[in-house]
């Protein structure tokens, strides 16, 4: 019976710990951002359904950074199983 790689066995690990991780510091990363920079030109909070992922509202800046380190951490956590499954599979 063939093992199964790394990246297959932990796809499921990889995307949910990627966004939850990546998510979880956007967020703080958005709130530092507008804690610092305060509301600016964000005259809509932009709660309310489709606006709360509109980048030009002050919720929805927060919403894309969330996603963006989000989708990043998968990235980052895709990179670390192809790397750790080749030094595995090498030895």
């Amino acid at each position: 019976m063939q093992k199964k790689s790394i990246m297959s066995r932990g796809f499921w690990c990889m995307i949910v710990g990627g966004m939850l991780t990546g998510m979880g510091n956007g967020s703080v990363f958005g709130a530092a951002l507008m804690c610092f920079l305060g509301r600016g030109d964000f005259n809509n909070w932009g709660g309310w359904n489709g606006q709360a992922y509109d980048p030009h509202t002050f919720t929805g800046f927060i919403d894309w950074c969330m996603l963006v380190f989000g989708f990043a951490y998968i990235g980052i956590l895709a990179i670390a199983f192809q790397r750790h499954d080749a030094i595995e599979n090498a030895a």
